[in-house]
């Protein structure tokens, strides 16, 4: 990435959108969406970092969409389209089910929020229960829809389509057809549709008409709530980092549009899959189960997906995070049909030959690379040929389980073009980390923090200030941390299912207290947004 392309000495939060508080259930594109924005904007905050936006399918982990072109219909708001006289209050109650309360009632926000060190009024909130998304909200959605097919904005969704025809259709077709076919795998459609037989494909697409409308429709109101949402954003003066997984989902309309673009046999099923090898938090590995891609076919084509896609994250975000970034120097096959990752190969990426092609289509773009895990020479050098800054995340500086090597997390071996996290999405937060880490561990973080205690909330303010004080030109911190929050507000737990995706942020957390708070270090260490508005 150019020096030009992201604020020097710059901080964010990382705070994914299904973790606001509202009553709907999941966090959407709400008020409360624009009100953490505003929130952002008084703690002088440059960026807000969020997990991938497309719809979520089986394991609700949004690093496996059906789409990695649209838009996840949850964050809809619903307020929205009563606004929009698509839906009547009334209708809305319904998800009202699974709501979000606010702090404890004996602390005000005001009060819990001034206890810096305290998280116990920030735990009782129910996290996303996507069971119930899935069973309720689509039928709310189907009643909107019915409305506005008489809106009469035929001409802005005929633009809509046309702008995105490169992906739009497949993908309502493939959401119609996952109903029909009652939510199953297109490995398990009937033949002539699954392999894509023009027959076929005309007889569904007719019969199916008002379903593919409907997922149409979706991605149609989508678009328009999340360039609204963004716009406010960035008049807050925030810009949105935005991540997008390097893989595509094994049930995703992508695979089933294209599959030559994947490693696939003559049945068009992957006779590889992604995965990463053990490492000290899973021996035997992680396996995705991702399909891998043909690379040999892409760069035949130009890498025309790869722009397409590019181009598609640069509506939707200010910069963007590339995950798993070393796979495109090295990828990590694992046969097709293994139960575990342990039998891997690395094989070689794409290489510089795929970024000089994305410069040259679309120019300099603000790109994050995450690189995190074991790293070889040769991922140092794509990275540092591409100019993105990399990631460093201050957990695996004092952690023997990383297999990565502890000492390139540590402040004083960084560069500054890097961002410096306290941990990510798939970390423990660092109050629950503090105590799973070995005594040694934890004498040795005590030390290089000059902290006075074992308690875990002056390790987490001493981690954050660790990160806001480091060269590094950004950091991110997530917003757990800075509410100090135990792994019950932990967000992703790797090669694990379950409780995934779900954590809230209770109503109130991100008030006035808090925001001096984090005003206040983020000045200290020289990273207040300037252009904050």
């Amino acid at each position: 990435m150019r020096e030009k392309q992201m604020s020097k000495r710059a901080s964010g939060i990382l705070m994914p959108i299904f973790s606001l508080p509202g009553k709907y259930g999941i966090g959407c594109m709400s008020g409360e969406a624009r009100k953490f924005a505003d929130f952002l904007s008084k703690c002088g905050q440059t960026y807000w970092q969020i997990l991938p936006v497309g719809p979520t399918g089986y394991g609700d982990s949004p690093y496996q969409s059906f789409s990695t072109f649209a838009g996840n219909p949850y964050f809809i708001d619903p307020d929205e389209l009563v606004r929009r006289g698509l839906l009547k209050k009334s209708e809305c109650r319904v998800l009202e089910n699974k709501t979000t309360p606010a702090v404890k009632k004996t602390d005000s926000a005001e009060e819990a929020a001034s206890h810096d060190h305290d998280n116990t009024a920030h735990t009782c909130v129910p996290g996303v229960d996507y069971g119930f998304q899935y069973q309720h909200r689509f039928d709310v959605l189907r009643k909107a829809y019915d409305r506005w097919k008489n809106a009469g904005e035929e001409e802005a969704f005929r633009k809509f389509a046309e702008a995105n025809r490169e992906w739009l259709r497949d993908y309502a077709l493939f959401m119609a057809l996952k109903d029909a076919f009652g939510g199953a795998s297109f490995t398990q459609w009937d033949d002539d549709i699954r392999y894509r037989d023009p027959a076929a494909l005309r007889s569904w697409t007719e019969k199916l008409s008002d379903e593919i409308g409907f997922y149409e429709f979706l991605q149609y109101e989508f678009d328009r709530e999340w360039k609204a949402f963004k716009a406010y954003v960035n008049s807050r003066g925030i810009r949105i980092i935005g991540d997008i997984p390097i893989y595509v989902s094994p049930d995703s309309a992508d695979f089933w549009a294209d599959p030559t673009m994947f490693q696939v046999n003559r049945k068009n099923l992957p006779t590889a899959v992604a995965g990463v090898p053990g490492d000290g938090f899973c021996a035997d590995g992680q396996l995705w189960g991702n399909p891998l891609y043909n690379w040999k076919k892409m760069e035949q084509n130009g890498y025309s997906w790869w722009i397409r896609r590019i181009r598609k994250c640069c509506e939707f975000y200010d910069v963007i995070r590339i995950d798993h970034f070393r796979g495109f120097d090295e990828y990590f096959s694992v046969k097709a049909g293994e139960k575990t990752a342990r039998n891997g190969q690395w094989k070689k990426g794409p290489g510089m030959k795929l970024f000089r092609t994305i410069r040259k289509e679309l120019g300099d773009l603000p790109i994050i690379a995450e690189d995190l895990g074991y790293i070889t020479p040769s991922v140092r050098k794509l990275v540092q040929d591409t100019g993105f800054p990399n990631m460093k995340v201050l957990e695996f500086a004092f952690d023997s389980r990383d297999s990565s090597g502890a000492e390139q997390y540590k402040p004083y071996n960084y560069s500054s073009n890097c961002v410096v996290y306290t941990g990510t999405h798939d970390n423990e937060t660092v109050v629950g980390w503090y105590g799973s880490i070995l005594p040694a561990e934890r004498r040795s973080l005590k030390e290089y923090l000059a902290a006075s205690s074992d308690d875990p909330q002056e390790i987490c303010d001493r981690m954050i200030r660790a990160a806001e004080g480091s060269v590094a030109d950004t950091c991110i911190i997530p917003m757990n941390d800075w509410l100090g929050l135990d792994n019950s507000a932990r967000i992703n737990h790797p090669s694990t299912m379950g409780t995934n995706w779900h954590w809230r942020m209770a109503r109130g957390a991100d008030n006035a207290k808090i925001a001096a708070r984090i005003r206040r270090i983020t000045e200290t260490y020289g990273r207040l947004n300037i252009e904050e508005k």
